[in-house]
């Protein structure tokens, strides 16, 4: 019973901090889905990564507060409906509700088959090698062993980091999610192993406790397969 009595003090504090979180609140206010689209939107304008005309791919999308927020930045009017001008194309193992004019793809980015279809709508539109930004708010389900959650961790972002040097252009931008911890270290490593400038932000919006930041890679070292790169 006490285990209980416990979990029940912990949820309600949980629920009392996020009723009476200022972000939540803006969410609410502004229409977005959840206060996680403040955290792109501090980075977009602290490291000004998105402009109209871009193309974005929006990895581990649901529930589709980011993709609300590149829907805005790429609107002439900054508007969540109308005009769009660029690309944006999303991603996510989970269900999403539509966001006007952001194409969504279900599935599992780890498994090829959903890559292809990732990769293959991108060469609809013929736009393979010429991706602005990818954006990755995606995060393993953690089990609490540090090996096991760092090996999750490595993975997802190492396939983020595949997919930029495959389909970036040579300017373009990676956003990532990390955890400080095990996996710290090797990815901000593999960062400055493919990228020219590599920040790390915790955006305001992220929570104290929280381990999470934000790692952005800045411009590829080599030019994606396919592009061409104009001499110097």
């Amino acid at each position: 019973m006490k285990v209980k009595t416990q979990s029940k003090k912990v949820n309600k504090a949980w629920l009392n901090q996020h009723v009476n979180d200022p972000y939540v609140k803006l969410a609410q206010k502004e229409g977005y889905r959840a206060r996680a689209a403040y955290k792109l939107k501090e980075i977009d304008e602290t490291l000004d990564l998105i402009h109209p005309g871009d193309v974005v791919v929006d990895l581990g999308s649901a529930p589709g507060a980011w993709s609300q927020y590149l829907r805005r930045r790429l609107s002439p009017q900054g508007a969540a409906a109308g005009a769009l001008q660029g690309t944006i194309i999303a991603l996510d193992l989970l269900p999403m509700e539509a966001v006007e004019d952001v194409y969504f793809i279900q599935g599992d980015f780890r498994e090829e088959s959903v890559l292809a279809q990732l990769e293959q709508a991108l060469a609809d539109r013929g736009l393979q090698h010429k991706v602005n930004v990818v954006v990755s708010d995606m995060a393993p389900n953690l089990s609490g062993i540090a090996s096991a959650d760092a090996a999750r961790i490595e993975d997802l972002i190492s396939l983020a980091v595949d997919f930029a040097v495959h389909h970036l252009k040579r300017d373009g931008a990676l956003v990532v999610k990390l955890f400080h911890g095990a996996a710290y270290d090797p990815m901000v490593s593999l960062f400055r192993q493919t990228f020219r400038v590599v920040k790390a932000i915790k955006p305001k919006a992220s929570r104290d406790k929280s381990s999470e930041t934000f790692l952005v890679g800045l411009g590829l070292k080599k030019a994606s397969a396919g592009e061409s790169v104009e001499p110097k």
